[in-house]
């Protein structure tokens, strides 16, 4: 499917991009186990802040997208809980994830940002972390520790001499 894009000189020929797989499937597929229908997201056009003229007056480019997290059915218990751990702070009190993308100056581009930024917070929490396995030093590493503390001290002591330093 070919999405048409206005032409943005009066001479030039109006250009013609791919749509997204994401709207040609209606789903978002992060992984083969994590795959959300779009129904489940809300876009709305917002105004873009910043520079532009007049033209940023009039149009509404700047997309929002918003996604009730807690209340999705297709994605996994563990995945849900390690996203609301990891990105508690972008999360409303509601459970809602809102997502803003203003970098480029179409609607469908900055549609397809929000998705993408999703999908990279969706892939950092796909696979559950290792676990951490507790190590101990190496004897010799300790031995350079406490080496470098005694040389550390020499140098701290060979300062406190009765020198004329200059701070009298």
């Amino acid at each position: 499917m070919l999405v048409r894009a206005a032409p943005s000189k009066l001479n030039e020929k109006a250009k013609t991009r791919r749509a997204p797989h994401e709207i040609l499937t209606g789903m978002l597929e992060v992984t083969p186990r994590i795959r959300i229908p779009m129904r489940e997201f809300t876009f709305r056009a917002v105004r873009s802040s910043g520079p532009g003229g007049q033209h940023v007056n009039k149009t509404s480019t700047c997309a929002e997208l918003r996604w009730s997290l807690r209340h999705s059915p297709t994605l996994p218990d563990d995945v849900r809980r390690r996203f609301e751990d990891r990105f508690a702070s972008r999360l409303t009190q509601e459970g809602d994830l809102v997502l803003q993308s203003d970098v480029h100056r179409s609607l469908p581009r900055n549609k397809d940002e929000c998705l993408s930024r999703l999908r990279g917070f969706l892939l950092q929490v796909a696979e559950p972390p290792k676990p951490r396995r507790p190590t101990k030093p190496t004897r010799s590493s300790g031995r350079r520790r406490v080496e470098g503390k005694r040389h550390r001290s020499e140098v701290k002591k060979g300062r406190s001499g009765g020198g004329s330093g200059g701070w009298d």
